[in-house]
């Protein structure tokens, strides 16, 4: 009993390790089932490793760039393995076509493990978004709240919930590719990233531009009294202080200072119209 089973592992290691490569597919299906030797499970799944890449590539051309394929074709090499243990001869069909249900599964379920927003929120936002589109497409503009819920079929409240739902902030990588450029290197989302604590350098030509345009030709101290109140943004109190004035006293020079600009814009405005 003992010499069969040897006999019988060496012939299987025989036909895996030198012919197997010549055998039918079906020949090596047939050998695997029967005796499910780990040689001849590593042999299917590199003989049809090609079927996952195929699958992850063609799931990754629709997702965003930020999604690594090599991930997918991982999550897809598990569910062939899944595919190879629980593939039956009697099925009548070809692996290919069974394995690609597993294969695609597999990926799916990897991509929701991946996805931070719920999938009744995901399905919540379709439902809308679809809606909105259908709308759009029949009144030539966007809808207004009142018409999508109508057309969903839903009431104030939860048309508030929907839409709330809607709002999931999206997760994007900064290295994703933002736009072309004519030279090698891509525009990056990091690259065109808002620094909010950096000075726009127009902003700031602009402003100082603006600030000696209003200041002109006023008095040392009224040119004061508009950049610390506007540019610096004091109280007439403060700026009393700084000033040794009392603050209704500025708050008079501020007074006629406006009025002073009002009739300068105004005359300013008749010449270009003149012109």
């Amino acid at each position: 009993m003992t010499n069969t089973k040897a006999s019988s592992r060496k012939v299987s290691r025989r036909v895996s390790v030198s012919s197997l490569d010549e055998m039918p597919i079906n020949e090596v299906w047939l050998e695997y089932k029967k005796t499910g030797t780990e040689t001849l499970r590593n042999w299917l799944t590199e003989h049809y490793l090609h079927l996952v890449r195929y699958n992850a590539e063609r799931q990754h051309a629709k997702l965003p760039v930020e999604v690594d394929v090599n991930d997918l074709i991982q999550a897809g090499f598990f569910g062939l393995l899944d595919a190879i243990d629980a593939f039956d001869l009697n099925y009548g069909v070809k692996f290919e076509t069974y394995c690609a249900q597993r294969i695609r599964g597999a990926i799916l379920d990897e991509l929701r493990s991946m996805d931070w927003v719920p999938r009744l929120v995901r399905s919540r936002t379709s439902k809308v978004e679809g809606a909105r589109k259908a709308l759009k497409a029949r009144l030539g503009r966007n809808p207004d709240h009142q018409e999508l819920a109508n057309h969903i079929g839903a009431d104030e409240e939860e048309m508030k919930k929907l839409i709330k739902d809607g709002r999931a902030v999206g997760v994007v990588s900064l290295n994703r590719k933002c736009f072309e450029t004519d030279s090698n290197k891509d525009i990056r989302e990091i690259d065109v990233l808002e620094d909010e604590n950096q000075a726009n350098p127009l902003s700031e030509t602009q402003k100082g531009d603006l600030k000696d345009l209003i200041t002109k030709g006023l008095s040392r101290a009224e040119r004061l009294i508009v950049v610390l109140y506007y540019y610096e943004e004091m109280t007439m109190k403060e700026i009393g202080q700084t000033l040794d004035l009392s603050e209704s006293r500025v708050s008079q020079m501020h007074s006629s200072i406006l009025a002073r600009l009002r009739a300068q814009m105004l005359h300013r405005e008749r010449e270009f119209y003149a012109g």
